[in-house]
């Protein structure tokens, strides 16, 4: 007897997503090709931190912890955040868990979700899995928001989500943009999403302004960390939200029954890497600064771009003058032995950008930003 497989279709959530992702898988790498691409520090986690793991593992964490969080974490980040108690923290599997938590606890579907265009496309995409409906506002030409522009479309919203610094363009949202934000939703039911990953790396002379520091943003924000960029922890995948309890605890819910509970030694890990590594992150955060003038300096020396001065994370957005697609332009420069993210990949107002990352090695940066010069002058 034959047996025939039975026919499958992929979910409609899955099928929204396939619609309309933005995403982009890189290529595989190949000897030779430098890549700017990654949004990952080249760092090494701090070494007190990786021993903490290791006597974390010998000291027996290595059993399934509180669903929400170790609860000396949580109590630390409590104390860390201020101004709330451990049950508005939820540790996660990753910044982007805390992202995927908060979005499907808050929208339903047909809800509208306000975003600046660019940004990050994990955004849009747990946007089309929950059903909600993305309402995209492009940013102005120096990379900030449009204020007219997202106050017209926060009207009606239920979650505006931005992340501050941006990827991938760098910019750095001012108080004075916070707190018209926070004019914008006053009176409204409408949710705030900080995604606040590369807060700890900014090159502003004034000192960053966290979301959770307005007043008008108290008790609608929901704040989204990761140990990944400050601590150079990419791989270890821990994050946390924290917010008002009733939605942190509907994101705890999503999260227990997507993720469980979070690796043990790795949340004991953690604690250390709060309480030790403020040395470590400054010396990171100066290395970036330097890496960022000297990607800076490489990008003036080419033809047809238009770069504005990164204000944090890691990232340089510059605008090219060539008439080809992102995508297309980035499989080009490739073939000059480079890799770079196309701006389309972030949102449609991305398109005539390239996001490069500044993380890469010094030696590594100039080469690869000579190699796209040598890219886009041979479409000239």
């Amino acid at each position: 007897m034959t047996v025939t497989a039975a026919a499958f279709q992929p979910s409609e959530a899955v099928r929204r997503i396939e619609r309309t992702s933005l995403r982009t898988a890189q290529p595989a790498s190949r000897a030779g090709l430098i890549s700017l691409a990654m949004g990952e520090p080249d760092f090494a986690t701090p070494p007190q931190v990786r021993i903490a793991a290791a006597q974390a593992l010998e000291d027996g964490h290595t059993h399934y912890t509180d669903p929400q969080g170790d609860p000396e974490l949580r109590a630390a980040l409590a104390r860390r955040v201020g101004d709330i108690t451990p049950d508005q923290v939820l540790v996660t599997h990753g910044g982007s868990a805390a992202l995927a938590a908060s979005i499907l606890a808050v929208v339903n579907p047909g809800d509208r979700v306000v975003l600046p265009d660019p940004t990050y496309s994990l955004y849009s995409d747990l946007v089309q899995l929950a059903g909600g409906e993305c309402v995209f506002v492009p940013l102005r030409a120096d990379l900030h928001w449009d204020p007219d522009a997202l106050a017209q479309a926060l009207r009606g919203a239920a979650l505006f989500v931005f992340c501050n610094p941006s990827n991938p363009t760098g910019a750095v949202h001012t108080a004075d943009e916070l707190t018209a934000l926070a004019a914008m939703v006053a009176g409204t039911d409408t949710l705030v999403l900080a995604d606040e990953a590369y807060s700890e790396l900014v090159h502003t002379a004034d000192p960053f302004v966290s979301a959770l520091q307005v007043p008008g943003l108290a008790g609608r924000t929901l704040y989204c960390q990761t140990f990944s960029k400050s601590y150079a922890m990419t791989g270890w995948r821990l994050g946390y939200l924290t917010g008002p309890r009733d939605v942190i605890a509907a994101a705890a819910r999503v999260h227990a029954t997507v993720n469980g509970s979070i690796n043990s030694a790795v949340q004991r890990a953690a604690l250390t890497a709060l309480g030790t590594a403020d040395a470590d992150i400054r010396r990171m955060r100066q290395a970036y600064g330097a890496r960022r003038a000297l990607m800076l300096g490489e990008l003036s020396e080419i033809k047809g771009l238009r770069t504005a001065t990164p204000e944090g994370a890691f990232y340089a957005f510059p605008a090219y003058d060539v008439d080809l697609p992102a995508a297309e332009l980035v499989a080009h420069l490739r073939e000059f032995g480079v890799a770079v993210r196309p701006g389309s990949e972030f949102g449609a107002a991305g398109e005539g950008y390239l996001r490069l990352s500044y993380a890469a090695a010094p030696k590594d940066i100039v080469e690869g930003v000579r190699r796209l010069g040598r890219g886009l002058a041979a479409l000239r």
